[in-house]
């Protein structure tokens, strides 16, 4: 499957615009770390587009989540790392391990787009290019803020060889490429 088909499926299987626009962050977050780290964009953005298509079936069973998706991708040329990756962004409820470099980066950077959200949404004028990639490290300390925000799966961007201000950064710096498609 590429892209423009995932978009689609997207599209057709997700109702809640909030899920709609989490997930384009998280695609174009994906693609800049696999670009960053040398892997496949299309395969890692596929990821990061189509990792929440259950979760409006699945939000109040979380034990579900990521395995209604894989049910939906079956039989749709969707490469098994990208199926593999989006089981293992909910490794606690699915007693599983995230093992590969697509399992962090899917886990870290669906996560960090919620911080940076957030992020946006205090500023003045609730626009990506207002924020700091600094003031997005400053809020991972402060754990009221954004409380829903798992920061360890954010920290999972260190065992990539990606320091967090450095991750913060890439992730700011790819969300403002789709700053209007995101509404901020």
């Amino acid at each position: 499957m590429d892209y423009a088909a995932g978009l689609e499926l997207l599209k057709s299987q997700v109702d809640d615009e909030r899920i709609r626009m989490h997930s384009l962050a998280s695609a174009v977050v994906l693609r800049a770390l696999a670009r960053k780290l040398g892997q496949d964009e299309q395969t890692w953005a596929l990821a990061g587009l189509l990792h929440d298509l259950d979760y409006g079936e699945t939000a109040e069973d979380m034990h579900r989540h990521g395995l209604v998706t894989a049910e939906l991708l079956a039989g749709r040329d969707v490469p098994e790392e990208v199926v593999s990756a989006i089981k293992a962004h909910n490794a606690e409820n699915l007693g599983l391990t995230r093992s590969t470099p697509l399992d962090l980066a899917l886990t870290a950077g669906e996560t960090i787009t919620g911080l940076v959200v957030a992020t946006t949404l205090v500023y003045p004028d609730k626009k990506l290019a207002s924020v700091k990639p600094k003031s997005v490290t400053k809020r991972m300390k402060e754990k009221a803020f954004a409380a829903s925000v798992n920061r360890d799966h954010i920290l999972l961007c260190e065992q990539l060889g990606i320091p967090l201000p450095e991750f913060a950064a890439l992730a700011v710096e790819a969300m403002r490429t789709i700053s209007d498609d995101l509404g901020l």
